[in-house]
Parts: structure tokens; sequence; C-alpha cells
């Protein structure tokens, strides 16, 4: 798999509108590369950086993240293209239509940049999306130095409180990095089969292994060292008719 060189969704969303109008909060999303220098130390002794891939993000209703099932096989919807090259894109065609996805997108392209791309260190991912009470929002990523390797959230991310209020604040708790069980892995950031290392997008060893949080011989940097993800309440807007 490699790291996404170019989506062709600069920052898309895929809009899918459903009911009736209503009321709706706008919500500044970021999701940042806090990773100073090159964090992943090798077996080798040598070191690499943190690289993150493009965000795929939705906001739906439900209690179950619509993204994909833990436990269970990859469904074959873009996960595998997601979590192994880092391309948002075969999701953002294949989920909408399922799990009560109201909206859905992908940023791409960083903060300060023009063109789609991984994030690295000091970098960051900035994003717009609106939600009404009930609603929650579901994220997904590739690590970048990995096989088959993401970060996601275990449960929804409620966007209201139970009053209805909108919520802030650091989010980056609630993000678990998960293993989509469909490459074996090797040794993060070093590895011969991962994005900047590998010869094709496909190389590598096929698994098939049920998504499932990450637990193999291999050392993973604290989800809350590298990366934060916020969610700032901006305004209201009436959703256009």
């Amino acid at each position: 798999m490699s790291l996404v060189r170019a989506v062709t969704l600069s920052a898309a969303v895929l809009a899918l509108v459903q009911g009736a109008q209503a009321q709706t909060t706008k919500f500044t999303i970021t999701v940042n590369n806090i990773s100073k220098g090159e964090v992943l130390k090798l077996s080798n002794g040598k070191t690499a950086p943190f690289v993150s891939a493009p965000v795929l993000w939705t906001v739906h209703t439900g209690s179950a993240n619509p993204i994909f099932t833990g436990g269970k096989l990859d469904a074959g919807k873009g996960l595998e293209t997601l979590a192994e090259t880092g391309n948002p894109e075969p999701l953002t065609k294949s989920l909408p239509g399922t799990g009560g996805i109201v909206t859905l997108g992908a940023a791409a392209v960083a903060v300060g940049k023009t063109a789609a791309g991984p994030i690295g260190p000091g970098e960051g991912y900035s994003f717009q999306i609106e939600a009404t009470p009930g609603q929650a929002l579901s994220v997904a990523w590739m690590f970048g130095q990995s096989n088959d390797l993401f970060y996601s959230n275990d449960r929804p991310i409620a966007l209201f409180d139970g009053s209805g209020k909108p919520r802030s604040g650091d989010m980056t708790a609630q993000l678990s990095l998960w293993d989509a069980g469909t490459e074996v892995n090797e040794e993060p950031g070093l590895g011969p089969n991962q994005g900047p290392r590998q010869a094709t997008p496909d190389a590598g060893v096929p698994e098939h292994q049920a998504v499932a949080h990450v637990r193999d011989r291999f050392t993973y940097p604290s989800t809350s060292s590298v990366l934060r993800m916020t969610i700032t309440p901006t305004g209201d807007a009436m959703s256009s008719k």
C-alpha cells in the first residue's frame, strides 16, 4: 500500500439530504499530527516520522460506527484501500445510504497546502460539518507507516449532549488504532511493504482476519502522543431548502 498522493476528492463532501429540513449547527473538526521529529524508534537503531493519511468522516445517526464493524471481516466496501493505501475515496462511494449516514466526505488537503496527501509532524487537516441533535460523527484514516492499520472511534462521537447543546473540545481519547486484518503486519516505519518503501500499492502478504484493535509484537506510539482531534461549534445555520 502506498500513501495517498492524489485523492480525487479535494476535501470533498458528498451530501445526502434525508428527511425534513431542520436547523443545524456547524462544527469545525481538526485532526493534527502533533508528533515532533522522528518518533518511531526502529529495531535497526534508526528512527522514522509518524505520518497520518487523509481523513474519512461521516455524520450519522444510530449507535454504531457505520464505517466498519469490529470483530468481523472487512466488508469489502473500501476499508482495505483506506487502511493499506490511505485513500478514502472507495469508502466515500460505497457508504452512502447505509448505517444511518446523513453526510460524508474526506479531508485530504492539509491546512496551508493545495494538493491532497498525508500529513507529517506539525501538519493537520481542518474541515466543517453540519449536524442536528441526535447525530454523531465517525472518522477513519490510515496510520501511514503501517501495512493496514487505521485510526477510528470505537463508538460514534456524540456531537450534542443530552440537552441538545453542541459539544466541543478534544475528542482524541475516543480514537483507537485498528488493524483491518487484510495484510500481515510488519514493524511500523521499517516494513518493506509499507507505503514509503513498497514497490507497488498491493505489495504485502494478504491475510483474512477480523477487524480488531492492534495486537501484535510491535510497539506503537500512544494515540494522544501523535494525534489530536478537536471539535468546535462555529455557529448555527438553517439547512438549505
